[in-house]
């Protein structure tokens, strides 16, 4: 067998994962994905393993539910043909896989930096000499925007070439922030310390990553989990989703200068963001999802609350979107504006809302599910224009079929399971992978342990790493004032990008 079968969530022992030469490595994991749109690519990457580098891919197959997990070893001073050159959904993480390491590939269309992490192999490629694409013409000309924004946003450069006002090429260009985020999963020791970790990798997708890394920590561990914890897991990813779409229609109705819709939407997701503060004391629920424990266990007294809440909401919330819908001003700049098509959108790998809004059912609530959602019968929200309008009506769309698992969920609470011991040592010579579908799309981690049940290798891969690519598409074409709402329509994430 050329790759081993896992599921969301298992655990794999390292030696059960295929190593294979190079050429059969490359030859599986791009036969794989091409001509295949119901499989993708959720992580690959590399670690230092025998004084060598250890490549290890998984493809997920979301008609199975399957993982096909495959490895190969090699040394970091090899030329490698890139698997980019047959499927550009790699492009990216060969990319990765070059600056942490120094591999050559071979016939990679966009090799250059891709983070500029304090660890990477080439220390003499410094950020202020990024090799931006360029093009030598008398009728062209570039704009930069950024790294520095004038609103309260990360850092982030983009370097526009346009022809007037038409835009012919974006190149965005991030790792402006790094805090060592994966490294610093194996340098801290404590449980507490990890957990934090997870819960700070990108600050709008709290429940996501930390459901991610208590799964992960709990198949590692042996752990069985009650089902109170999956309960509240469920609520809060939903409950995430729900408060983070609000605010991006309101950021949204911003950007086409309907401020009524702005100042509505605003409102309507503070008691959402609030409830997260009744129910574990932290607006963004930090300190809500702990591996292995309920410490803010969901009572039937905050279900009454939530209820109240989602009462006030809904018909405010409905009265708005009908009012936005119907206004020709909002629609004239959302209507095809932005457009990635389907066929862009599966070349790069595209994965969670930036590829349901193409016709792409990429939803790991579906296709891989964990939690609750098996019992919700969730049925994925997918439009077909790949424009600003699909996005922002599949935000639309999603926050009401948020609403609805929130009131199923709340209408039978469980009750709450004896508090038990989490272990803090963890199964030896091991591979953990878990995905969730946060809010932006699919969240992959992965673990590996040592012989001695130390943690050997973390590797996280937030949705924006897949959907950067997907921006920097949408606007060709399109005018240089239209970039606040595409970027915004996506509202990708820097921080979960430059870790």
């Amino acid at each position: 067998m050329e790759y081993a079968i896992i599921h969301n969530n298992a655990l794999i022992h390292l030696d059960e994962i295929p190593k294979l030469n190079y050429d059969a490595f490359f030859e599986l994991n791009t036969g794989l994905v091409r001509d295949h749109p119901e499989r993708h690519c959720v992580s690959y990457f590399g670690y230092r393993s025998d004084n060598s580098l250890r490549l290890i891919c998984c493809i997920a197959d979301d008609n199975s539910c399957e993982i096909f997990v495959s490895s190969c070893q090699v040394s970091c001073r090899q030329q490698l043909e890139a698997m980019t050159s047959r499927a550009l959904c790699f492009e990216r993480y060969e990319r990765e896989i070059h600056e942490n390491f120094g591999i050559a590939y071979l016939n990679h269309p966009w090799l250059k930096p891709v983070r500029y992490p304090f660890n990477r192999a080439d220390r003499s490629q410094a950020i202020a000499g990024y090799p931006f694409y360029a093009i030598d013409s008398d009728e062209l000309h570039e704009v930069g925007v950024g790294p520095i924004h004038a609103g309260v946003i990360e850092p982030g450069h983009f370097r526009f070439i346009c022809k007037g006002e038409q835009i012919l090429h974006l190149e965005i260009q991030l790792g402006y922030q790094h805090r060592g985020v994966e490294e610093l999963f194996l340098r801290r020791k404590k449980l507490l310390q990890r957990v934090t970790l997870a819960e700070n990798i990108a600050g709008d997708t709290v429940a996501g990553h930390t459901v991610a890394f208590s799964q992960v920590w709990e198949s590692l561990s042996g752990m069985e989990i009650p089902r109170d914890i999956l309960f509240s897991r469920t609520l809060a990813l939903e409950l995430e989703r729900m408060a983070i779409h609000t605010g991006d229609l309101a950021a949204l109705c911003t950007d086409v200068a309907y401020q009524l819709g702005n100042a509505v939407y605003g409102r309507l997701r503070t008691p959402l963001v609030n409830f997260f503060q009744e129910w574990g004391g932290n607006r963004l629920a930090k300190g809500l999802i702990r591996p292995g424990r309920n410490t803010f266990p969901f009572t039937e007294q905050l279900a009454s609350r939530l209820k109240t809440v989602l009462d006030t909401y809904e018909p405010d919330f409905e009265e708005m979107s009908r009012m936005l819908f119907r206004l020709p001003g909002t629609l004239s700049r959302f209507e095809r504006t932005g457009v990635v098509s389907t066929e862009d959108l599966l070349s790069i790998g595209a994965v969670g809302m930036s590829a349901r809004m193409g016709g792409l059912n990429r939803d790991i609530r579906s296709s891989h599910p964990s939690l609750l959602y098996e019992t919700l019968g969730h049925q994925p929200v997918i439009k077909h224009h790949g424009d600003v309008l699909s996005r922002v009506l599949l935000r639309r769309d999603e926050i009401r079929q948020s609403m609805q698992y929130l009131r199923q969920l709340i209408q039978q609470v469980p009750a709450v399971s004896p508090e038990t011991e989490v272990p803090v040592s963890l199964q030896p010579g091991m591979f953990a992978l878990s995905l969730v579908e946060g809010w932006r799309g699919e969240i992959c981690h992965c673990a590996i342990t040592r012989p001695d049940g130390e943690l050997a290798h973390y590797k996280i891969k937030d949705p924006s790493f897949h959907n950067w690519m997907a921006l920097a598409l949408s606007v060709r074409n399109n005018e240089i004032s239209d970039f606040p709402i595409c970027n915004k329509s996506f509202n990708l994430s820097y921080c979960g990008h430059d870790l």
